[in-house]
């Protein structure tokens, strides 16, 4: 990555995100897993149960305080670092984050606050009622957030309006049910209940090698096994089926991913390790796995997944083409009204419109692509190609780590049936050591979403270079720093908050008399 205003904005915009990503995916597995855990106390009556749903309620609400402060910062950025991007498509992408916005700040923040408080004041089923509503708006508030980026990844309906230069929708029915919006949606809370299931897990685990809290570690690694394993097994298919999307809709993705610069004939190997190499435009000791890539990018083994080479010379006709859409937009501009607009004009924009952006991409070397020379073109069309090392190696981090998650949740739902779960010490460890490992699968999910979409901020509209705001480079560099101090005094604090809510473990309470529930110090006291 180059440290020009682009490059600094990107920087910027990554270590937000990605420190921000470190809440979420643990803020939304724990709110089912704590509904989960309070349902069986209301079904049951039994005490253990409502302890264990205050001690985890009260990590969840360490965790969710700071996903909301890291989050709003995120939002701000659009109109800070990248102004034009704001501009261009700010009536698509401003009503996914408005509801967001409502369900984040209003719906879930007023039910946690009832989760949190009302221990004493509702009934069971009331209180119930509300900690299902904070589990329902944390995984909403991540659907909207995904229709958002999802519609980045693939822009569906809206068109550009050469009048104003600006995207605007066009259906906003197939914004929302966009499929890759809704793939990285079931895929993304799927993996958040992983991440709170080895959580889960692996503080329970700590527990029994402590020998302390036995009932809770037991039942809340029960909970978290089964759980895991179901949530586990669904990410290995909900990803298959964003790996068939990108086929359709980002094919240079899914080449990168692959290291697979030529186009191989069908169906396509999986290279299950190899050192791709940008410059040489190849892979060094690739080992191959037959036919696996046709099956998982086509589901067929008779279908072409065309490579990175043959995908650049695709791109530089698609840049042709924007070439004579920027030509024509140009003359819309000059013609002044629309009345004035030559029917030649409007013929030639509405034909190779949907290639504008690619004629974009010559911004970085000529300012007026018409200008073009085909040394800078093919350039251009050689920067459709993201770096494929970090995709390549993100992504086989997050399978293989993936693997491991159902081996381990397997093996302690197995452990749990047979009620042998503190059996074996060695694998209590292991659970242990495992809890960061799901925060670096989901980092490098993201990793695979984001670098793999560049050189575009919006899938083939508009390229990152020019969705950025005019800002100096010093300004750029001093907000980072800003951010990477405040944030690493925020992880600090939370890490001391989440350690000494473990250690001191639960407030067990005897059971409460008949007809209310035993009075009892806010779950967040647990951290204080």
């Amino acid at each position: 990555m180059e440290l020009d205003i682009v490059g600094l904005s990107r920087l910027q915009f990554a270590i937000t995100a990605l420190y921000h990503f470190l809440f979420v995916p643990l803020t939304i597995g724990l709110s089912i897993v704590i509904a989960i855990m309070e349902t069986v106390f209301v079904m049951t009556g039994r005490t253990i149960w409502r302890d264990m749903t205050k001690f985890w309620g009260a990590l969840f609400g360490i965790n969710f305080a700071m996903g909301v402060a890291t989050g709003i910062v995120m939002e701000f950025q659009f109109g800070m670092n990248w102004s034009y991007y704001s501009h261009y498509v700010g009536d698509i992408f401003g009503a996914p984050l408005a509801i967001e916005g409502l369900m984040a700040f209003f719906m879930e923040a007023t039910f946690v606050g009832l989760f949190f408080f009302g221990w004493d004041k509702l009934s069971k089923v009331g209180h119930l009622i509300a900690t299902w509503a904070v589990a329902i708006g944390s995984n909403f508030s991540a659907l909207w957030i995904l229709i958002a980026n999802g519609w980045m990844q693939n822009p569906v309906g809206a068109a550009f309006n050469p009048q104003t230069m600006r995207m605007e929708v066009t259906d906003f029915f197939a914004v929302l049910t966009n499929p890759v919006a809704q793939a990285k949606f079931v895929h993304t809370v799927s993996a958040g209940y992983v991440t709170a299931s080895i959580f889960v897990l692996g503080v329970s685990a700590w527990y029994l090698l402590k020998g302390r809290h036995l009932q809770l570690a037991r039942r809340s690694m029960t909970v978290a096994a089964s759980f895991g394993l179901a949530s586990a097994l669904s990410v290995v298919v909900l990803g298959d089926e964003s790996g068939y999307l990108s086929t359709e809709h980002q094919k240079m993705k899914l080449a990168a991913i692959e290291a697979m610069w030529k186009t191989e004939p069908a169906p396509a190997a999986f290279t299950a390790f190899g050192f791709p190499d940008q410059e040489t435009r190849e892979t060094h000791y690739a080992i191959h796995i037959p036919a696996v890539m046709g099956l998982i990018g086509t589901r067929s083994l008779t279908t072409e997944i065309p490579g990175i080479e043959d995908l650049v010379k695709l791109a530089e006709l698609r840049i042709q083409q924007g070439i004579k859409a920027y030509d024509a937009l140009q003359a819309i501009r000059a013609a002044g009204s629309t009345a004035a607009i030559a029917p030649e004009v409007r013929a030639a924009f509405e034909e190779n419109g949907p290639e504008l952006g690619y004629a974009l991409l010559l911004k970085r070397y000529v300012d007026d692509p018409r200008q073009a020379t085909p040394e800078q073109i093919s350039k251009a069309a050689w920067d459709t190609v993201p770096r494929v090392a970090p995709l390549y190696w993100s992504f086989r981090v997050m399978v293989g780590l993936g693997m491991f998650f159902i081996l381990l949740t397997g093996t302690f739902f197995v452990l749990s049936a047979r009620r042998q779960l503190d059996r074996r010490r060695w694998l209590l460890k292991v659970a242990v050591l495992a809890i960061p490992l799901p925060w670096i699968a989901a980092e490098c999910g993201w990793v695979v979403a984001e670098l793999g979409r560049q050189p575009w901020v919006i899938e083939g509209v508009l390229p990152t270079a020019a969705a950025v705001s005019s800002l100096g480079a010093t300004t750029v560099l001093f907000t980072i720093a800003g951010f990477v101090l405040i944030y690493s005094t925020l992880f600090v604090i939370e890490m001391k908050l989440m350690l000494k809510a473990i250690r001191k473990g639960p407030d067990e309470h005897p059971a409460p008399a008949p007809g209310r529930l035993a009075p009892s110090a806010s779950p967040l006291a647990t951290a204080e």
